[in-house]
């Protein structure tokens, strides 16, 4: 699409209209307020690597002046080190992730503020080839649509996180992307900030994906993901997936149900097969009809046969470019396909291994909230918060303090 038609779709007021109801960037697991935890602390073997890694950055062609305005005001942060080691995509099951990031009030918010921006979201999928209800699903986990886009200063969070040496290599050449950035002019320290791993913008794009695959499909000379327009954030995602192959006019993915019986032992992403061959196995779309057959695809059944159930095609590995969670690219397939019109699963996860449903666990949290022992959002996910009700609710009760929720408890707040 040439640039001209480009700028005509923009005029016709989808990102303005953004622009206009954004909130404040905040609120979310980065921002609203960081704690200590996120401010730069004292930290002397952190300072002196620092003063080594001006020298690396030095050689690579970054100026004395960009290396001392980067670093201005950043310094060691804490609480980075303690996030990169409790991913939630990577730790939560399939049911609580979808719970916490797609969820109904997730929904809700994404189609208030996709709304807006669909003439943009078809004008980037007419030129990229990639799903524009993907992308905005995209855009929701990453950052909720736009309203949490992180405040931590990036160069403290990938300098912190290169120190620490964990990821060392990894997140040195992030630093040295960033100071690029700043030295190129795109943007500057005060502005560039986003989440504990130094990802930046609508989408969360780290550094060096931003120094390759950022464009500037608003045509305004700028490839900015940072402010109220998620434009060129949406364009980026969108060329970022589509050079790792995405493949335009097929699904990511579908909700299927099982077959009783069905052997489990051939689920999983790298046990890919005909689609025939699952057809001809019994799996079928949970919504009716026939299986699509773009190509080879695996069977994802987190719950086993008779719960939730997913087919994934070539483009779920290409989501998973993005992020290599199984748990994220469920979540982005699972959003787009709301966003596009789809309906819930069609399937329960059933009892955990507590013993309750999803159901029964968002009772339980309202319960416990309405008995005095508040257990956050009952969002049927049991957090350390939920933990510390429960352990009220027992020692109230005279009863074992371990915090765990159970049937039992449950009833007793029925009764209560």
């Amino acid at each position: 699409m040439a640039g001209t038609t480009r700028r005509a779709v923009l005029a016709g007021g989808a990102a303005a209209g953004l622009a206009a109801c954004m909130p404040a960037a905040g609120g979310g697991g980065d921002a609203g307020g960081l704690g200590p935890e996120f401010r730069p602390q004292p930290n002397p073997d952190y300072e002196a690597w620092v003063t080594a890694f001006r020298q690396r950055a030095l050689a690579q062609g970054i100026t004395a002046q960009t290396l001392d305005r980067g670093f201005r005001g950043q310094g060691f942060l804490p609480g980075v080190v303690e996030r990169d080691r409790n991913q939630t995509e990577f730790r939560r099951s399939t049911e609580d992730y979808l719970a916490l990031v797609a969820s109904d009030d997730d929904l809700a918010t994404g189609r208030g503020r996709v709304g807006p921006q669909r003439a943009v979201l078809a004008a980037i999928e007419a030129e990229s080839g990639v799903d524009q209800n993907v992308l905005a699903a995209v855009w929701g986990l990453e950052t909720r649509f736009g309203t949490r886009l992180g405040e931590i200063p990036v160069v403290s969070a990938t300098s912190t996180l290169a120190w620490e040496g964990r990821r060392g290599r990894f997140f040195e050449a992030q630093l040295v992307a960033a100071l690029r950035i700043l030295q190129a002019g795109d943007t500057t320290t005060d502005r560039m900030v986003g989440s504990w791993a130094g990802a930046m913008g609508h989408t969360q794009l780290m550094p060096t994906v931003y120094e390759e695959y950022a464009v500037d499909f608003g045509g305004d000379g700028r490839r900015e993901i940072w402010g109220d327009d998620p434009t060129d954030a949406l364009a980026s995602t969108a060329e970022y997936l589509r050079r790792h192959g995405w493949r335009r006019g097929q699904p990511w993915g579908l909700e299927v149900h099982l077959p009783a019986g069905f052997d489990t032992a051939a689920t999983g992403r790298e046990r890919r097969r005909p689609v025939s061959a699952w057809a001809a196995a019994g799996v079928r779309p949970a919504r009716g009809g026939a299986l699509p057959d773009p190509g080879e695809a695996a069977i994802h059944a987190p719950a086993g046969a008779g719960g939730p159930a997913w087919i994934l095609y070539h483009n779920f590995n290409v989501i998973l470019r993005y992020n290599p969670s199984t748990n994220y690219g469920i979540g982005v397939g699972y959003m787009a396909d709301r966003l596009a019109g789809g309906g819930p699963l069609t399937r329960s996860f059933g009892p955990d291994e507590t013993g309750l449903t999803q159901a029964e666990r968002r009772e339980l949290q309202e319960r416990l909230s309405r008995a005095g022992f508040d257990a956050g959002t009952p969002d049927g996910v049991i957090g350390r918060r939920t933990e510390e009700a429960i352990r009220g609710f027992q020692a109230a009760r005279g009863l074992p303090v371990d915090g765990r929720p159970s049937p039992a408890i449950l009833a007793m707040l029925r009764g209560a």
